[in-house]
């Protein structure tokens, strides 16, 4: 069976180690080298788009143009290095070459898509905005625009009077956007103005627009200042130049300064001021997206206006986890996993060989991710994770190899649900009804049963359990799983379907609040209902609660489940009220949240504006759009102040929006916080109505909820050894710039354990750990990761480290006392249960009770190896106790229980049988006290005795159908009684033991003829049977040694029959003596004595096993073997060797025959019953007891 494991465990080390490694080594399969780009050219140039791959050969390249295959023709050619070319572009209204092209490579593993390249034909439109004439004082600004569609974008120059303007002057500006200011207008500035728009294509001019100067009236009143032409949201793609125009006017002259509403600083490398305050940011990239505030201040006062602008920078779709090829086995399961980021976010689409996936119930897509269940050889493909925009596109490439296995297990059988908890379900399955030995693993899939396109979770354990509790659940949510039994080179069919509810829990947050004021005195909140993931059950109600900022004292409202609004009234004016709200579903209340702040309005008898209805948007992880609209009834509104802050955080400064502006997008955000959101209306008679609102952002998708890079994984991890059962790990915190709390995550595994249950995690903020209660002499791996802002690192490299040996913990098991001799017991146990400890001695104590009384133990030392023992020298009568223990050079382990031992008086069984104190056949002292026959007694038993009574069976049938008249004959009958006279062996047992005696049914061969005559033949079934060599045997039954020499009278039968014993003779005519060298050879030389040597005994012990290996070389060579002769047989019976020319008959009262070999004239057949106990019978060859 470990052979089996270790076969397993290897097959699955394979699997999981090269079959991984050679499907990335597989990832050069087909690949390209050089990818199309953008173009954009004049009509009738020629066009080259290049394409080179690297594949095993053959490589085919094909084209397509908007997604349909390109066939070759004169006006397009294939290179024969892949790239294609068009000699002569065309671009009329019937046909033009503009458009999106690909390149498709294909070899005999699959087929790669390029990346999409877009080839534009260089052109101008007409103008969108065209100058508008101006009438302006002198000393004042005048400002012209204009707008035009082009591409490539267009380089924009201003005319006055249809000659070139002049630059001279500091006081006329020409932003790159097509802006044209003049600063202190003078009389001379007056004229037709107009601009020109030119790129590669073509050159086209606008309308022309007049300006008209007056004169300016002197002395200028004092005026506060006030921007004319503020900044614009816009919106470019990466490396473009941005232009963010300012331009005030006021008495004394505005200073105009430019910052950030997330105060990130400028930056001053890639911004510059142009004019008297346009900002002008070149090559711009995703950092200089955000809000930028142009701030126009009276010089040496504090009276500013501000205008603000949201900055986009559009950055192309790039692949930041990219898929990994797999090696999945057929039934098995495969994920491909890719996350992009990009803005606006890419859309991300997967291809198979070129071409789109077809999605369907067994490939599902589940946000980005790709996964294909039951895997089908045709699923044997390259796929593509494609992401995509209006910036462009871009691809990366895995491929699934799909492993055949013919010999797959069955499914699991019947699967079985069980709620625990709110996030837990226990699943239990029965293993598979065919192959389940192969199975090294199971792989649990469960979804969410309502709803279309949930994603599929997967989790894979061992084989050695068959029962998993799945703890990241959803509360109040139904579930529905499945099992799949995976083998090493392949997989079992998905089991049946099982489906199961969680419970409730108490919301996970409260709803986000709305505070608006319609009057002073009262407050209307409003929110929107929880969805179901927040509010994990069925809500059952709400509870407003509300106090003052001045006052402690609380006052709550309950809310029925249904309610999405309430109105606070009698409150008081111009006061600062605090507000919070809890949920509950049927388990209870969750935690309140976070007070938030609304002021009332004051009591005034002027006319304000009424509060805006204000609605927030998450953009995206970073941003929040803001859209607000006041009533149509309201007062005339002259602008908008906006205020936002994250929960905790004091408020950021207000920022003033114009009267037209009615959305506002906030960025520069953290992922996953709460912001408060504040705006009202600016009237006539000063601030009207303020709204409040909460919002959560989100987390960013494309790399743990921020868009830069994960922090880097610890380094420099040691692991040093404590104790056997302790470890402690260190490392060092990789070197990157960071604010905020860093937290870490050890994971520690056993090496070469398959089990997710031996898996530990620890949390710490420290730099070192202490690992405890490990398993001694294990090896484990260690890793390390880092967290922060909800970020995680990658996990560190791998440290190993083996914990240190420890002496045994547990006692040696199973220990056993079998009395095998009268004064002679074996000892047996097993090595101790604890895993991973290396014995190198057992002790064994041993002690009468009088001795143990005194403190006086025998003690015995073996080997770590030998699971085996003898106890000599036992005293009869007494009761024995013992107990053992495991050693190493660690130390000793505990003792055992202690076993007891009865030795009774006047016990003389003397057998090879193992017998004990009590006398009972086959009973066996455990540890535990109890005495019991153990299977492998019961089996042998049952065993002999079948073929003991098959072979009666058999030997009578024989006989029966064998049997012929015989000759007269003589009767010479010998009546075995008690032992007596010289060959009386060891002494009876008394009667009572007579019912207990052991019956030996041996075989008898050659040896138990008398050469001398008839005997006295009696087998003591009580008597050991021994030999002169140092090893002792304890058999059933023995073969029969045959001499092919030997004659057909040298032939003995014998049969064992309870009851009287008579021998019978039957004498024949012609029956020769058996040569004396003859016998010498088979039963080798004379023994008057027989020997027992307990050093034999104590070796067999000491050994710890039987066989008869050496007994079989005995009986192949007999004239080695050495021999103790019966004393049965001695001289003094009478008998001649002439009397060996008759054949000996056993027969009791009713005349049983059982001859053992086939029945012949000259055949010589012995018989032999016994009855009660008889002397010793000693043979050189083992008889089996």
């Amino acid at each position: 069976m470990a052979k089996f494991k270790m076969k397993v465990y290897q097959d699955w080390l394979f699997f999981v180690l090269f079959l991984p490694l050679s499907s990335v080594l597989c990832f050069s399969e087909l690949s390209f080298i050089t990818e199309p780009s953008d173009v954009t050219l004049l009509p009738k140039d020629p066009a080259v788009l290049d394409c080179q791959a690297h594949g095993l050969p053959p490589v085919t390249i094909k084209w397509l143009k908007n997604g349909v295959r390109l066939a070759e023709s004169e006006h397009i050619q294939f290179l024969p290095n892949g790239s294609l070319y068009i000699p002569k572009i065309k671009h009329t209204k019937e046909d033009s070459d503009e458009g999106f092209y690909q390149c498709l490579s294909q070899n005999k593993y699959g087929a790669i898509l390029s990346q999409r390249s877009r080839l534009t034909i260089a052109s101008i439109s007409e103008f969108v905005l065209h100058p508008v004439p101006m009438l302006v004082t002198e000393g004042s600004v005048a400002r012209f625009s204009c707008a035009v569609t082009s591409s490539p974008p267009t380089t924009i120059t201003w005319e006055l009077n249809q000659n070139t303007l002049p630059l001279r002057t500091d006081r006329i500006t020409v932003l790159p956007n097509g802006v044209l200011q003049i600063h202190s207008v003078q009389l001379e500035d007056a004229g037709q103005y107009r601009c020109v728009a030119t790129n590669i294509g073509s050159r086209l001019k606008s309308k022309e627009a007049t300006l008209t100067v007056s004169q300016g009236i002197d002395p200028k009143p004092p005026q506060r200042p006030r921007i004319i032409a503020g900044p614009q949201n816009v919106t470019v793609s990466l490396h473009q130049t941005v232009v963010l125009e300012c331009v005030a006017t006021g008495n004394p002259w505005p200073i105009i300064s430019w910052s950030r509403a997330d105060s990130k600083p400028i930056d001053v490398y890639n911004a510059k001021v142009l004019g008297s305050g346009n900002l002008v940011i070149t090559d711009v990239n995703s950092k200089h997206s955000g809000v930028y505030l142009c701030r126009a201040t009276t010089p040496g006062t504090r009276n500013y206006t501000i205008a603000a602008a949201n900055l986009t920078v559009l950055v192309p779709p790039s692949i930041v986890e990219r898929p990994e090829s797999q090696t999945r086995p057929r039934a098995g399961t495969a994920r491909f996993m890719c996350q992009a980021k990009g803005v606006p976010p890419p859309l991300i689409s997967w291809l198979k060989n070129g071409e789109e996936v077809h999605l369907n119930g067994r490939i599902k897509m589940y946000n980005s991710k790709l996964v294909i269940t039951q895997i089908i050889p045709e699923d044997d493909a390259i796929y593509q994770c494609m992401a995509e925009s209006e910036q462009g596109s871009v691809l990366s490439l895995a491929r699934l190899i799909v492993v055949m296995s013919e010999d797959r297990p069955s499914a699991p059988r019947n699967i079985h649900a069980e709620t625990i908890s709110s996030s837990a379900i226990l699943l239990a399955w029965e293993r598979p009804l065919y192959n389940a030995d192969k199975v090294i693993a199971y792989s649990i899939h469960y979804m969410k049963a309502e709803g279309l396109n949930n994603e599929e979770y997967q989790v894979v354990i061992g084989n050695d359990t068959t029962s998993y509790i799945i703890d990241d659940l959803e509360p109040a949510r139904n579930y529905s799983f499945y099992i799949v039994a995976y083998m090493p080179m392949g997989a079992s069919r998905m089991s049946d379907q099982v489906s199961q509810h969680t419970l409730e829990d108490v919301p996970l947050r409260t709803p986000e609040l709305s505070l608006t004021s319609q009057s002073s005195t009262d407050i209307q909140v409003t929110w929107q209902p929880l969805p179901a993931k927040v509010s994990r059950g069925r809500l059952s109600a709400y509870r407003l609660s509300y106090r003052t900022a001045a006052d402690s004292t609380v006052t709550s409202v309950e809310l029925p489940q249904n309610s999405t609004e309430y109105l606070l009234e009698g409150l008081q004016p111009d006061t600062i009220y605090l507000l919070r709200m809890a949920a509950a579903t049927r388990v209870g209340w969750c935690e309140p949240s976070a007070w938030t702040s609304h002021r009332t309005p004051k009591t005034s008898s002027s006319k304000v504006p009424s509060a805006p209805t204000l609605q927030l948007e998450p953009l995206n992880c970073t941003s929040i759009v803001a859209r607000w609209q006041t009533s149509p009834q309201s007062v005339a509104v002259q602008g908008y102040h906006l205020c936002y802050h994250e929960e905790g955080q004091p408020e950021q400064l207000i920022i003033k929006l114009q009267a037209q502006t009615y959305i506002y997008t906030i960025s520069g955000l953290d992922p996953r916080r709460k912001y408060h959101v504040k705006i009202l209306a600016v009237g006539q008679a000063g601030d009207g109505y303020q709204t409040d609102q909460t919002i959560s952002t989100p987390g960013c998708v494309s790399a743990r909820d921020q868009l830069e890079a994960a922090p880097p994984p610890p380094d420099h991890v040691t692991v040093l050894a404590n104790n056997s059962s302790a470890v402690s790990l260190r490392w060092s915190r990789p070197a990157f710039s960071s604010g905020k709390a860093v937290s870490y995550t050890v994971r520690c595994t056993p090496v070469g354990i398959h089990n997710a249950s031996a898996i530990r995690y620890l949390q710490t903020t420290r730099q070192s750990v202490m690992v405890q209660n490990l398993d001694p002499n294990t090896r484990y791996e260690f890793v390390v990761r880092l967290h922060v802002d909800q970020m995680s690192s990658p996990w560190s490299s791998v440290v190993y480290h083996q914990t240190l040996p420890a002496a045994p913990s547990q006692p040696p098991a199973g220990v056993r006392v079998t009395l095998i001799e009268d004064d002679t017991a074996l000892v047996s146990w097993r090595e101790p249960t604890e895993p991973n400890v290396v014995v190198t001695r057992y002790t064994i104590l041993y002690a009468s009770q009088k001795a143990w009384m005194a403190g006086r133990w025998q003690i015995l030392q073996r080997e770590g190896s030998h699971t085996m023992a003898l106890l000599e020298k036992l005293e009869a009568g007494n009761v024995y106790l013992v107990k053992i223990s495991a050693s190493n050079q660690f130390g000793d382990g505990p003792f055992s229980n202690i076993v007891e031992l009865a030795l009774k008086r006047g016990n003389t069984h003397r057998s090879k049988n193992p017998r004990h104190s009590d006398s009972f056949p086959h009973t066996t002292v455990s540890s535990d006290g109890i005495y019991h026959i153990d299977q492998r007694s019961m089996t042998g038993i049952i065993v002999g005795v079948c073929i003991a009574l098959a072979c009666i069976v058999m030997c009578a049938l024989i006989l029966i159908s064998k049997g012929r008249p015989r000759k007269s004959f003589s009767h010479k009958v010998i009546a075995v009684g008690a032992a007596e006279g010289p060959h009386a062996g060891l002494s009876l047992p008394n009667n009572h033991h007579t019912e207990n005696a052991e019956a030996l049914i041996p075989m008898i061969s050659h040896h138990f003829l008398d050469a001398k005559g008839g005997a006295n033949m009696v087998i003591n079934s009580a008597s050991q049977i021994a030999s002169n060599n140092q090893s002792k045997r304890w058999l059933l039954f023995k073969r029969e040694i045959r001499n092919p020499a030997e004659s057909d009278a040298e032939r003995r039968a014998s049969l064992y029959e309870a009851g009287k014993t008579v021998l019978r003779y039957e004498g024949h005519l012609g029956s020769a003596p058996l040569p004396p060298s003859s016998r010498e050879i088979i039963y080798g030389p004379y023994h008057s004595e027989s020997s027992h040597s307990s050093e034999g005994s104590q070796e067999t012990g000491d050994s710890g096993h039987y066989s008869n290996e050496e007994s079989n070389e005995e009986v192949s060579n007999p004239s080695t073997s050495q021999s103790s002769r019966p004393e049965s047989f001695g001289s003094d019976d009478g008998t001649t060797v002439a009397e060996l020319k008759q054949s000996f008959e056993v027969e009791n009262e009713e005349m049983l025959s059982h001859p053992l070999h086939h029945s012949a004239p000259d055949a010589i057949r012995f018989c032999c019953t016994s009855e009660g106990s008889h002397p010793a019978l000693h043979t050189s060859q083992a008889v089996g007891s």
